[in-house]
């Protein structure tokens, strides 16, 4: 499964026909944690009603859509605002596999968008308080009529093959020891291959070809998505670019170092290619 695919029963909406009821799919936020059940294992979402026991009113409330026949919506809470009995704020990433696929796939969708209607309350060309638009998912001021919005940033990711050898990089944030794909964000007036090439070539001193597209992904920390791609090895030296690159190396299929947490679409690139290339990851 795809992390942060939206699932084919899902169908987005911008505004409700009604109020929240009992069967509503709530996703709480408070900044970037979700309210969920505190009782292990099971990962369950609040009703309607239990966010009554959190004694605050939401700061906001975004229509998401429908996920069958329940609505969806969107809250966010003060920071102050105290989880009640049973219920617990927790980081979506540590809810990765303990929550369902879908609910996941939805979560990350809501904290953007929250993310968003937080981040565009004023217009920030003349500074006037911003309104909703009447049919489409924006923001529009008043007074200049300027229109915003959610935000996305489009970013790839390469794995590049040589022979029986692919490149990974680690950057000095990672975990002791993880290796990944590189990537990086694409640039105004840049086609996802001029990209691709370009970030490359500058962090790591090799040449690409045959680029091919692999899968996107969703990645809502805060508001990316990221598209990744397999391209061949073209020319020359690894030369790791200072201050992004702490080390990158040709790694054997049969001897991978240790890799990106499965939430990610950098170790389903790894995972795929090489199972392509005939070995299973180690």
């Amino acid at each position: 499964m795809m992390p942060f695919t939206a699932p084919e029963s899902y169908v987005g909406g911008v505004f409700a026909h009604g109020e929240p009821d009992a069967g509503s799919l709530c996703f709480a936020f408070q900044q970037t944690l979700l309210l969920v059940s505190a009782e292990p294992p099971v990962v369950q979402l609040p009703r309607h009603d239990d966010l009554t026991g959190l004694g605050a009113a939401p700061l906001r409330r975004l229509y998401l859509g429908t996920l069958g026949e329940r609505a969806c919506y969107a809250f966010e809470y003060g920071a102050d605002t105290e989880a009640p009995a049973g219920l617990a704020w927790q980081g979506l990433r540590a809810l990765y596999g303990r929550l369902d696929d879908s609910l996941f796939a939805l979560a990350g969708r809501a904290l953007q968008l929250v993310d968003w209607d937080r981040t565009h309350q004023y217009c920030g060309r003349c500074g006037t308080p911003m309104q909703q638009r009447e049919h489409e998912r924006a923001r529009e001021c008043p007074s200049c009529r300027f229109i915003a919005y959610p935000r996305i940033a489009p970013a790839v990711m390469c794995l590049i093959r040589r022979g029986r050898e692919i490149l990974l990089a680690r950057s000095p944030h990672f975990a002791p020891g993880m290796y990944s794909a590189l990537a990086g964000f694409v640039e105004p007036g840049e086609s996802l291959e001029q990209c691709l090439a370009r970030e490359v070539l500058e962090e790591t001193g090799v040449r690409i070809a045959n680029a091919r597209y692999f899968a996107s992904q969703p990645w809502p920390f805060p508001h990316s998505l990221m598209i990744a791609f397999v391209a061949d090895y073209a020319g020359g030296e690894i030369t790791p670019a200072p201050d992004e690159i702490e080390d990158a190396q040709w790694f054997s299929i049969d001897a991978l170092p240790k890799l990106p947490n499965r939430i990610s679409i950098a170790r389903r690139l790894i995972d795929g290619v090489v199972a392509e290339m005939g070995a299973a990851v180690r």
